[in-house]
C-alpha cells in the first residue's frame, strides 16, 4: 500500500500493523495516486500528493496541462504559461476526497507590459483522523496530517512565441508532532508553432525539496513534463497530450480535450491515471467562472469544484447604447463604446457586425488605438438600410506583437416597424 514518504518514516515508529493503519495508507494513497504506467513500483514516493495533484479544470484534460497552462493554477504544471495571461485573476478551489481528506488550492496572478508577470499559489493537504495503535492493537488516539505546498512564480515572454518561467517552491509538511520543510525549484518553457500549436515543457523539483523529519532525510524526486496543445474548431476547441517522467514511478501519459459549445459554457473529457474524467465550465460573465471536474479511483468518484474571477490587466471590450434602436426613428443611431489596454503597443483594431446568418454587414476598424466610441446608423458597407432584427457585433484588438484581445460576442436590435396590435371599430 503506497503511503507518503514522511507519514511512513513516523508510522513505522510505531509497533503494530493493525487494520486501522492500513487504512490511513489507503486514504494517504487516495490523493496521491500513483502513475498507471508504475503503479505497482511506486512505494511512498516524497512529493506525491503534490506530483498528482489537477485542478478541476486540468482533470478534465485528463491532467494534460504544461501546454495549455494558462490559468492562475497553471504554474503548477508550468510557470512559462503565466505569460498566456492576459488579466489579473485569482482562484479558489477545493477537492474532496474519502473519510474528511481534502486538497484545498488559492491563486492569484498578475500580468505585466515590460516586468514578468508574476504568479502566488498556495496548496493545502488535510487529512482525516488516523487511529494510532500499540502492537496489541490498542488505540493510542488519533493523528491527522497536513501537507502546504507555497509556489512563488514569474514568467517573461521573449517573443510573441516563446516563454520562460520558474517557480520557488516551498513545501512543508507535518504528521504529529513531526514536521519538516524544504525549498526547491521548478522550471518551463512554452513555445507556439503556430497560433493554434504550441510546446510546453517544465522540470519539477530542481534541487530538491527536501525534508528532514526524525532524522530521516527525503527528497522530492526530478520530474519531467512534456506536452502539446493543439487548437480546433477556430479555437473553440483544444487537444491536449503530455508525457510525465518522475524518479521511482516511471512514465505516464496523459490526454484531454476541451470544447466550448457556446461563449459561456465548455465541456471537457480525458482519461487520468488510466480511468476516465471529465468536467464542464460556466463562464457567469466576463471576468467570474465556475469549474468542475471529476475522475474515478479505485475508492469512489472525487469531485472538484473551482471559482476563478478575471479583471483588469489587459483587455479590451465593446457595448451597444442604446442596444435597441430605430433607424427611423427617435433613437436613430446606436453607439459602441470601446475601452481596449494591450501588453505591447496597439497595431490595429477591429469591429464586426454580422447579421442572423453569420454575413458582416458593416465593420468598422483603423491602426493604432482604437478610438472611444463609434456610431452605426443601421446600414450596411453599401449604405442602404438593413432590415429589423438581431445582430452580433465582436472587436478585435492586435498589438505590434501579435497578440490578439477579443471582446464577447453581444447582439445589438433594429427595429422599425412601431407598436404593432389593431384597433377597435365601434359602430353606434
Amino acid at each position: 500500500m503506497k503511503r507518503n514518504g514522511l507519514s511512513r518514516s513516523i508510522l513505522t515508529t510505531m509497533s503494530g500493523h493493525a487494520t486501522r493503519l492500513v487504512l490511513a495508507a489507503a486514504l494517504i494513497a487516495a490523493v496521491m495516486p500513483a502513475p498507471a504506467a508504475a503503479q505497482d513500483a511506486s512505494y511512498g514516493v516524497p512529493g506525491d500528493w503534490l506530483s498528482d495533484y489537477v485542478s478541476a479544470r486540468a482533470v478534465g484534460l485528463g491532467g494534460a496541462f504544461v501546454a495549455a497552462a494558462d490559468d492562475p493554477l497553471g504554474a503548477v504544471w508550468n510557470p512559462a504559461g503565466l505569460v498566456l495571461q492576459s488579466q489579473n485573476a485569482f482562484a479558489l478551489e477545493t477537492a474532496r476526497y474519502f473519510e474528511g481528506t481534502s486538497v484545498n488550492a488559492f491563486s492569484f496572478t498578475v500580468p505585466a507590459r515590460t516586468l514578468p508577470t508574476i504568479g502566488f499559489t498556495m496548496l493545502a493537504l488535510n487529512s482525516g483522523d488516523f487511529e494510532r495503535t500499540n502492537e496489541l492493537n490498542e488505540s493510542l488516539g488519533e493523528f491527522k496530517q497536513s501537507d502546504m505546498a507555497f509556489l512563488i512564480s514569474g514568467s517573461k515572454a521573449f517573443s510573441p512565441r516563446f516563454s520562460v518561467g520558474a517557480n520557488i517552491k516551498i513545501i512543508r509538511q507535518q504528521v504529529e508532532d513531526a514536521d519538516a520543510s524544504g525549498v526547491g525549484f521548478d522550471m518551463g518553457l512554452m513555445y507556439g508553432i503556430t497560433p493554434r500549436v504550441r510546446l510546453g515543457a517544465s522540470v519539477l523539483n530542481i534541487g530538491g525539496p527536501t525534508l528532514t523529519a526524525r532524522d530521516v532525510e527525503e527528497s522530492f524526486p526530478l520530474e519531467v513534463r512534456g506536452g502539446l496543445g493543439l487548437g480546433y474548431l477556430n479555437g473553440k476547441g483544444l487537444l491536449s497530450l503530455e508525457v510525465d517522467h518522475r524518479d521511482g514511478p516511471g512514465t505516464t501519459f496523459r490526454a484531454g480535450t476541451e470544447v466550448w459549445l457556446y461563449e459561456a459554457f465548455g465541456l471537457r473529457a480525458g482519461f487520468f491515471e488510466s480511468e476516465p474524467a471529465g468536467g464542464f465550465s460556466y463562464r457567469l460573465n466576463q471576468g467570474l467562472q465556475f469549474d468542475y471536474g471529476m475522475s474515478d479511483h479505485d475508492l469512489g468518484i472525487i469531485h472538484r469544484v473551482a471559482l476563478s474571477y478575471r479583471f483588469g490587466g489587459f483587455f479590451a471590450t465593446s457595448t451597444a447604447t442604446p442596444q435597441v434602436f430605430s433607424p427611423l426613428g427617435e433613437n436613430s443611431v446606436t453607439k459602441f463604446e470601446i475601452k481596449a489596454r494591450t501588453k505591447a503597443e496597439t497595431r490595429e483594431w477591429h469591429l464586426a457586425i454580422v447579421d442572423k446568418h453569420g454575413e458582416t454587414v458593416r465593420s468598422f476598424g483603423g491602426l493604432g488605438v482604437p478610438p472611444a466610441h463609434v456610431m452605426w446608423d443601421g446600414k450596411d458597407e453599401n449604405g442602404m438600410t438593413l432590415p429589423d432584427g438581431i445582430y452580433h457585433y465582436r472587436m478585435t484588438v492586435t498589438d505590434d506583437e501579435g497578440r490578439v484581445l477579443r471582446t464577447e460576442n453581444k447582439t445589438v436590435e433594429i427595429t422599425t416597424s412601431g407598436p404593432q396590435g389593431s384597433v377597435p371599430v365601434i359602430v353606434h
